[in-house]
């Protein structure tokens, strides 16, 4: 099988929004560039780790790079909710980040993962400004916060219905409240 390639530069638009309740929700990262929509399958921890390590990046190149930024940078509220296509392409097994100072655009290199050690992954390359990517960020963080409530005694999600926490040894089902 030969490596597949999708490279979108720059995209017009770049998010992670989720599908689903809370507790059944399955997050996917979606991008645009042109007449072209990529939407991939990505866990709930792996989008929030790229958040937080994106941002992190972003804060260094600010310092290393600095450039001002104007409103029209700013990609509007709807640039971050998900559009159709959102049935992904594949599952995101790895993901890479970096800068191109030239081009002053973060690049976001997301991997197929791989079910079978034979087959070779697909990679999609997603080039985008950092204002896009900071505002994919602090999107992605809130998108994060928005799951099921946690259990204040054993920090584990809870149902709508509750749940039976360990930290009461299964006497108590602790409620939404």
């Amino acid at each position: 099988m030969s490596r597949k390639l999708t490279d979108l530069h720059p995209v017009s638009r770049i998010t992670i929004g989720t599908v689903g309740p809370p507790g059944q929700r399955v997050f996917l990262l979606q991008a645009s560039h042109e007449n072209s929509t990529v939407t991939l399958k990505i866990e709930k921890e792996q989008a929030r780790v790229l958040a937080s390590s994106t941002i992190e990046l972003l804060d260094e190149l600010d310092d290393k790079y600095p450039r001002n930024y104007s409103k029209t940078d700013q990609p509007l509220s709807s640039d971050l909710m998900l559009q159709e296509p959102v049935d992904p392409r594949f599952i995101v097994g790895q993901i890479g980040l970096g800068y191109d100072q030239d081009e002053d655009m973060v690049v976001l290199v997301v991997q197929e993962a791989q079910l079978e050690e034979l087959s070779d992954p697909s990679t999609v390359r997603l080039w985008a400004t950092r204002s896009q990517m900071r505002a994919m960020c602090d999107h992605t963080l809130e998108v994060v916060e928005q799951g099921r409530p946690i259990c204040p005694l054993c920090e584990s999600p809870m149902d709508p219905d509750g749940h039976f926490c360990p930290k009461t040894n299964g006497y108590e089902r602790v409620q939404w409240v």
